[in-house]
């Protein structure tokens, strides 16, 4: 219960940064201000803090006594949407994004929670140091959105520098999931996914005497019809996978047949073996389709793939997961710990599992965002609650917030006591 009471004594102070730091959302790779926050808040509790790691990012270690070492992660970078929730600490943040066009900016996704819960998790452990040991790494890792921090905070040495961590802890917000609620699953958690480029090309002409020519619109048109087949056809229906082409670009008239089309893909996968299969489907399609339009060879699809995007499917470890489930129901009541679900989303997260020689055990748990009396309106009116990306999301600061550092906090003493 002291947990509980720290907590709750703290709650009204952790709110009025989330409050701040919804209020003053940063772009990926810009989270100057918000870097700083934490750091700030981090150092005023004494911990050790390395600034500016891997980017924006932040480390703060906390050393007390021999034991094993907690890594506790949280992602701070916002989204280029313009808020619409209507709230009176909402953001109205303009700023540029990497093609320098001015763009409204939102935490439309729950990292202003995940920092708070981050500093209210440093605040607790900090306070309750006479009843654990060992060494906790607070991360506020920038860049999540755009799935590089993970890898540029590995890249400069994370592990190397500040020791690989025996575990490592996340929470996301999910708005499906009242606030007050925690929700864990063992194994499998976020979908791993990769991007596509699909340069379709062809032999332009005029749009009256389509014959002359070769029509990359029309083979392109082909190529999204048949790509929709392969998780629908080529997967066993009890094997998550998708294949989503978001982006579609080319021609200028309606009477010019262009030269090409591009085409750009998202996939999603659990595994290496779906992960291949896609990829392997994708190119044969691409190649069988351009064929049949009697495309020369020297003219048959491109496709490139964004390596540096590619991230694997989160993972957690049912060791690990089996520990922060006893951990948030001793807290919070076996009510309020819930079995998640997998989701299609991705995470960089699952990148620090695999960033040691040897695997790290990790654990993503997701906190509830949307207040019980909210969710049972949307049920009434048979409607979701908005969602992550939504420009009206919003979590309800309390209980959400409450919830996620009492869950987080828990969960690492069970794993330093």
């Amino acid at each position: 219960m002291e947990l509980k009471s720290k907590v709750q004594e703290e709650l009204s102070g952790l709110v009025e940064l989330y409050k701040y730091l919804h209020a003053n959302p940063e772009l990926s790779g810009k989270e100057i201000n918000s870097s700083k926050t934490i750091a700030d808040n981090l150092e005023s509790l004494g911990i050790e803090v390395t600034r500016d790691f891997g980017g924006h990012g932040v480390v703060g270690v906390l050393e007390n006594g021999a034991g094993p070492t907690v890594m506790v992660r949280a992602d701070m970078d916002a989204l280029p949407i313009v808020e619409e929730s209507g709230l009176d600490y909402a953001s109205r943040v303009v700023s540029c994004d990497d093609a320098r066009n001015s763009v409204g900016v939102m935490h439309a996704c729950g990292h202003d929670v995940h920092m708070t819960t981050l500093v209210g998790s440093a605040k607790v452990l900090c306070f309750l140091k006479n009843i654990w040991k060992g060494r906790i790494l607070f991360v506020a890792q920038p860049a999540e959105e755009s799935m590089t921090g993970a890898k540029e905070m590995l890249k400069q040495g994370l592990f190397e520098k500040f020791g690989r961590p025996d575990y490592c802890l996340a929470t996301h917000v999910l708005p499906k999931l009242d606030a007050g609620k925690v929700a864990v699953r063992s194994g499998p958690v976020m979908a791993g996914t990769y991007q596509l480029k699909i340069i379709v090309r062809g032999v332009g002409g005029h749009g009256a005497i389509p014959h002359e020519s070769r029509d990359p619109v029309v083979l392109a048109a082909r190529i999204i019809t048949s790509l929709q087949t392969i998780v629908s056809r080529e997967f066993s229906p009890l094997t998550p996978a998708v294949v989503t082409v978001g982006s579609i670009h080319g021609g200028i008239r309606s009477n010019i047949i262009p030269n090409k089309v591009e085409l750009e893909v998202t996939a999603r996968f659990f595994d290496s073996e779906g992960r291949n299969r896609i990829l392997k489907s994708i190119k044969r399609i691409c190649r069988h389709e351009a064929l049949s339009m009697d495309i020369p060879d020297d003219l048959l699809p491109i496709i490139e793939l964004d390596e540096e995007g590619e991230l694997p499917a989160t993972i957690n470890d049912s060791r690990l997961a089996l520990i922060v489930k006893d951990a948030v129901a001793s807290q919070l009541g076996s009510d309020a710990c819930v079995e998640a679900e997998m989701l299609m989303g991705s995470e960089d997260f699952s990148l620090f599992r695999t960033g040691a020689e040897r695997e790290v055990p990790c654990c993503l748990f997701f906190t509830g965002a949307t207040s019980a009396n909210d969710m049972e309106t949307f049920h009434k009116e048979g409607i979701n609650p908005p969602s992550l990306h939504n420009s009206k999301f919003y979590p309800p600061p309390e209980p959400s917030i409450k919830a996620a550092v009492v869950a987080m906090s828990a969960s690492a003493l069970k794993l330093l006591s």
